[in-house]
């Protein structure tokens, strides 16, 4: 099972272009000519979050947020130094151990131009013994654009603040069914929102449907909070690129590529809505798509939605990702296929019977 042509050139296309917390502006760009084709309208919230709004016909249809987020790992400007190298800081969670020497990207937000770097790295055999054994911190680090000083930097259009992406080309491994790239966290839940809304245009839903992204969720899940203010939802599917737990060696953890969709119980952020675990699970028993039970240390917008104003029964829906927050993370597509799978299934079978008897009766 591999990808077509047209979704190869969807996901080449959101995984490149660059896009941290609050630096979204041509990921949305993207989704919202995408999202525009199968629109009622599109909506966002003052944050920069997206989502495109397909209405029921049908009286007292429930609110069915459906949602990735933009933003991926990355970093900004920081310091410039008279030498012409930048000190930076990081927008979300990123281990030293695979920042040193990686090629990156600077973005002047005046220009819009990018500036190709290398995070600077000196040879272990110019430092004294011990300091070659330790890993050095982020705020030890420098990018290299290639200048001779802080003022040809300042003429490139480069200022604190401005973005910087690492370096991470889209390529598909073993005939297609393995995606490398950067940025699967979270540009997998941006396809599979315009995926889906795709695969229902010209459908009459049980649900009124709210399909996008937000912003800012690498930094603080800071969209999902806005953009839930601002919908309402009655209730949420979440989806995101979840770390693989298939690279570890051992075979019984969490996570496993090629084996389905992951359906997430728990997270540091959230406890998923009984009622709504069940059903889910539940559907894909029935419809037998491929999933596996999922639980994480880390969270995903849902710990923002499901606590929104009186609630919002949520859920996160995955695919394992390896190496995640690197310029190197490896999606199965038949993964992200499984996925696709239940949340159709889920879409179409969503109305407001089903919402009062299936899932919110487990709150009452």
């Amino acid at each position: 099972m591999v990808p077509n042509a047209t979704q190869l050139e969807r996901f080449r296309a959101l995984t490149q272009i660059p896009g941290i917390a609050a630096h979204e502006m041509r990921v949305r760009e993207y989704m919202k000519k995408e999202l525009a084709k199968h629109a009622d309208e599109l909506v966002f919230d003052k944050l920069g979050s997206v989502f495109a709004v397909k209405k029921s016909k049908k009286p007292g249809a429930p609110k069915l947020m459906m949602s990735g987020h933009m933003d991926e790992v990355g970093f900004v400007v920081k310091q410039i130094t008279p030498k012409g190298l930048i000190k930076f800081f990081p927008l979300g969670r990123t281990w030293e151990h695979v920042v040193m020497a990686q090629r990156v990207m600077v973005y002047s937000s005046l220009s819009g131009q990018g500036f190709p770097g290398a995070v600077a790295s000196i040879p272990p055999h110019l430092l004294p013994e011990d300091a070659a054994k330790k890993l050095l911190s982020i705020d030890q680090m420098l990018i290299d654009i290639g200048a001779a000083s802080r003022e040809e930097v300042l003429e490139a259009g480069i200022r604190p603040g401005d973005m910087i992406v690492v370096d991470g080309p889209f390529v598909p491994l073993f005939g297609g069914k393995k995606l490398l790239s950067k940025a699967w966290d979270n540009r997998f839940g941006c396809a599979m929102a315009m995926d889906v809304l795709e695969s229902v245009a010209g459908e009459d839903l049980g649900v009124d449907l709210y399909i996008g992204a937000t912003v800012q969720e690498e930094s603080g899940l800071r969209g999902a909070k806005t953009s839930a203010f601002m919908i309402e939802p009655d209730l949420s599917l979440v989806f995101e690129s979840s770390a693989a737990g298939d690279n570890t060696g051992d075979a019984e953890e969490m996570g496993q590529q090629g084996k389905g969709v992951l359906m997430r119980f728990v997270d540091r952020t959230s406890i998923t809505h009984r009622g709504l675990f069940m059903y889910a699970t539940g559907l894909c028993e029935k419809k037998r798509i491929p999933f596996q039970y999922f639980m994480a240390l880390g969270g995903t917008d849902a710990g923002e939605i499901h606590t929104s104003r009186a609630g919002c029964p949520s859920m996160t829906v995955g695919v394992p990702s390896r190496y995640i927050h690197t310029n190197s993370s490896i999606m199965d597509y038949r993964d992200y296929a499984a996925a696709k799978d239940f949340s159709l299934a889920f879409l179409r079978s969503m109305d407001r019977e089903v919402f009062e008897r299936d899932i919110l009766s487990y709150s009452r």
